[in-house]
């Protein structure tokens, strides 16, 4: 399908669907996982919007049953400041060329994974000045690489919220976000065909991470289950780079 042989689909629904029990797990982290090994055997014109749209569907079911607990100024400084990082992104993703792009999105995941094993409770941000500056990159990175997770999950634990505030306050500057990316890339023209029909098809890996996430979100260990991720993600960064630079 596409050019591409069973073997890589079947892997990409894998990966997919880790991703997916990831973001319903912890409420972040799908793109994370999942663009770090899709950088390895996809072109980059394809993985970003499959993710992107995959993210923009899994943040929707997320924010409609946590919407209750939104921080909706803090989510609002952050959407805001994005406005003018999704550009700058945008024209990454259109013009730079595709091992620069491998580069940023692994300084960017060992960055994150590093000050996630390393510094995240030591660092603390008593106002909201520091929103203008995350949420810009989130939108930038977001845009060339499904990856604003990282600079606004740094604001909120550096704001110290609480669990229920943080799942879902993310929700509530994901999904606009994600709803300004989706459309950018559509305006490209990168909603191909390829990409429609594999996002249709992953459809089932969102259902099947919900029902795995919320399960695992529930009896899990939170603390240990994010430093598994974090760890993994320091390795895949470390992948990405080797990889873009061979």
């Amino acid at each position: 399908m596409f050019g591409f042989s069973l073997a890589a689909i079947l892997l990409l629904m894998i990966v997919l669907l880790a991703g997916a029990t990831v973001r319903f797990t912890l409420g972040f982290g799908d793109a994370l996982v999942a663009m770090p090994i899709l950088a390895l055997f996809l072109p980059t014109g394809l993985a970003v919007p499959l993710v992107a749209l995959n993210a923009t569907t899994i943040a929707l079911i997320l924010l409609t049953t946590h919407k209750r607990h939104i921080d909706f100024r803090s989510a609002g400084s952050l959407l805001l400041s994005s406005v003018f990082g999704i550009p700058v992104g945008v024209f990454l993703l259109r013009d730079a060329p595709d091992v620069f792009l491998k580069l940023l999105l692994a300084v960017v995941i060992v960055t994150y994974a590093l000050y996630q094993l390393l510094f995240r409770a030591r660092l603390h941000l008593k106002t909201e000045r520091g929103a203008v500056v995350f949420g810009f990159l989130g939108g930038m990175i977001g845009a060339a690489w499904n990856t604003n997770g990282p600079p606004i999950v740094m604001y909120g634990t550096m704001r110290r919220w609480t669990p229920e505030r943080f799942r879902a306050t993310l929700q509530g500057y994901f999904f606009p976000t994600s709803i300004m990316i989706i459309s950018s890339h559509a305006f490209l023209g990168l909603w191909t065909k390829p990409v429609l029909s594999l996002y249709v098809m992953s459809l089932v890996c969102i259902a099947g991470g919900w029902l795995i996430g919320t399960q695992l979100h529930r009896r899990v260990d939170p603390k240990k289950f994010e430093k598994a991720v974090f760890v993994f993600l320091l390795t895949a960064g470390v992948m990405v780079a080797v990889s873009a630079m061979t």
